[in-house]
Formats: C-alpha cells, structure tokens, sequence
C-alpha cells in the first residue's frame, strides 16, 4: 500500500527496552511513509540486516526474508497469528477497494 519501498529505518538501538505501541523506525515508500510499531514488549533485539543490500522481500516475502525487526520478549497478547493478519488485511484491501470503485 505505500507503493516501491524506498527506505527502512530504525531510531530503537539495540538492546533497548521497548514496549507494545512504541515507535521502532519507519518504511517509506513512494506513496507515502509509515511508522513501524512494536507488536512486542521487551527489548528491541536488530532490524532485518538484509535491508543494506534492498527491501524487495519486504513485499515478496514478507513472511519469510521480507521480516522487519526482532524482539527478544512478550507478544502483544492481542497479537494476531499469520493467518488471521492476512485474513484482516484482505478484507481491509478489499473494503479499500470497493469505495474506490464507488467514487468513480
């Protein structure tokens, strides 16, 4: 949804304490810029080392290589498994989508 991923960053440095809902960095695309939030409460372990060499997985893989940061700590007990997120995010695209074709 942010278009061609352009940059990733992160403002957490490693090893510091990090709570569900903070802040950890943000991906830009060309459409627009996202911040990155903690889904985790711990502390905040690396962003994904294979973003210096491009973010492509991001979008290709992005339950596999595409990965974004670690956490070593407790997931957000309202955390959604794998197949529930794609699931929400289905509908949300598709619900996207409908309304746009309505304005047209």
């Amino acid at each position: 949804m942010l278009g061609e991923l352009v940059d990733v960053k992160f403002d957490v440095k490693p090893e510091a304490p990090i709570q569900v809902g903070d802040i950890v960095g943000s991906i830009e695309g060309f459409k627009a810029i996202s911040d990155i939030y903690c889904v985790a409460k711990g502390r905040f372990v690396t962003g994904n080392p294979d973003f210096a060499f491009g973010l492509e997985n991001v979008s290709e893989k992005p339950y596999d290589a595409g990965w974004l940061y670690q956490v070593a700590g407790e997931p957000d007990p309202r955390a959604m498994n794998v197949d529930q997120y794609r699931a929400l995010l289905d509908e949300t695209i598709d619900r996207l989508l409908a309304k746009q074709s309505q304005q047209e």
